[in-house]
């Protein structure tokens, strides 16, 4: 019996900003960010959109295009850093929003008998959720799980990371009937605790802060969206854990130079480029190549062998992410479904080869695994129109953009949205201050 991934569907947030307008605006040349990073399109989330909202999309749209009973649905395990609280799983709230719009057909509360829960480790908390769910439905043949990814992934105005921004989800169905991709229960995994890229409670004094009412505490803790990281150490580790996460698949399956057998290489991508860059240590040590200096490394990466590497095994899966940015925990999801919508647009036959995945996640892990691509990815891959729906999008402004992310916009930027929609935040009721309140636009 084999399991994997049944069905897959996702969500882009609805806006766009150019990145050439970023650029331009952070006097950064364009084609530093467009040609050496891969980077277009930053998708943004309109004022009604977070990341509960993203995974709901996800869901709904998962159980629609492919006609699943919710009730069939024995899990939903949600991989993201982006979560709404410190307590209340944000799956919970996707759940419930979905359930809404569903009652009609199946009845009030068709997760009832779910289990449901977020999963948390930066990038790779989704992968994480895969494994775990996969072990389930192994135990369980009979039934089936569904993992989201979902996150936001911002950064401060005017920092390093500012143009790697970007959103979304990806819902997977997992199950003993894999139509799109069976995977293999062989994980090399590799683990080091690090400060690399975290989001800490950050402390103020209260007299620090202009107009902090009496009811504070002498000291206040904040969490915010945005991460304390070093770019230049997390790419190291990054690099450091996918070697050691390779290595142990290498052991584990006995297998030599397993790459070599993998038609696509699929990456957690903080941006399209990433892959390709931080591979190219692995691709040396694979190939004897010289890479202690910067000259050799560079002459590695510029090596016809390699950019004929990157043409045949890493490239399609880049294409998603240079039109909305990072998605963290989406982010190898989505590269995967970018390099299966170009196959298929493409009608190349892909049934039967292999293909590897590189996850990582700051502070700091990595897994490596790989699947097989189905004789039925073709019926599933035709429900996605990727690109077609990414030209979709609504473009904004740069001022519109940083006053979105101020928060310093009350109202939707398209007020003719569809979908999931934050509604309200309970700001006064003692008991439920706090609470969000979500509809649902038809």
């Amino acid at each position: 019996m084999s399991f994997g991934i049944e069905a897959a569907s996702y969500h882009a947030p609805s806006l766009y900003l150019e990145i050439k307008d970023l650029a331009e605006k952070r006097r950064i040349e364009p084609a530093k960010l467009e040609k050496g990073l891969g980077l277009h399109k930053m998708g943004f989330p309109d004022v009604h959109e977070d990341a509960a909202t993203f995974a709901a999309e996800a869901l709904l749209k998962l159980i629609n295009d492919y006609t699943i009973n919710p009730k069939d649905i024995s899990r939903i395990y949600l991989g993201t850093e982006s979560a709404l609280d410190a307590a209340k799983p944000t799956a919970s709230y996707a759940m419930l929003m979905v359930e809404e719009v569903l009652e009609k057909e199946f009845g009030e509360r068709c997760f009832k008998n779910c289990d449901v829960v977020d999963m948390t480790f930066a990038c790779i908390g989704a992968v994480d959720a895969l494994h775990n769910s996969l072990d389930f439905v192994r135990s369980n043949p009979d039934k089936k799980a569904v993992v989201i990814a979902s996150d936001y992934a911002k950064y401060e105005l005017a920092s390093s990371g500012e143009y790697t921004q970007g959103g979304g989800a990806v819902a997977l169905l997992i199950s003993a009937n894999p139509d799109l991709l069976e995977i293999e229960n062989q994980w090399g995994v590799a683990t080091e605790s690090v400060f690399d890229f975290f989001k800490p409670r950050r402390h103020y004094q209260k007299e620090d802060l202009m107009n902090a009412p009496e009811i504070f505490p002498d000291k206040i803790e904040i969490f915010t969206d945005e991460p304390v990281f070093d770019g230049q150490y997390s790419n190291q580790c990054y690099q450091d854990r996918i070697r050691e996460a390779y290595d142990h698949y290498k052991e584990i399956t006995g297998r030599n130079q397993p790459y070599k057998d993998w038609k696509y290489l699929i990456f957690h991508l903080p941006y399209a480029f990433h892959g390709k860059r931080v591979f190219t240590e692995l691709y040396s040590l694979e190939n004897g190549l010289a890479y202690e200096t910067p000259e050799e490394q560079k002459a590695v990466a510029k090596s016809d062998d390699y950019l004929q590497f990157i043409s045949e095994k890493i490239e399609k899966s880049q294409r998603a992410s240079s039109e909305i940015g990072n998605m963290y925990t989406a982010s190898i999801f989505m590269a995967l479904l970018s390099a299966l919508q170009v196959a298929y647009n493409e009608n190349e036959e892909l049934t039967g080869s292999e293909i590897g995945f590189l996850g990582y996640g700051s502070g700091s892990k990595s897994k490596v695994f790989s699947g097989k691509i189905s004789e039925n990815w073709k019926t599933v891959v035709s429900k996605w129109n990727v690109f077609e729906n990414l030209n979709n999008r609504i473009a904004i402004d740069f001022e519109t953009y940083e006053k979105l992310h101020r928060k310093q916009i009350a109202q939707s930027i398209n007020p003719n949205y569809k979908g999931f929609g934050l509604q309200f935040i309970e700001p006064e009721n003692p008991v439920l201050k706090g609470a969000r309140y979500y509809h649902y636009q038809s």
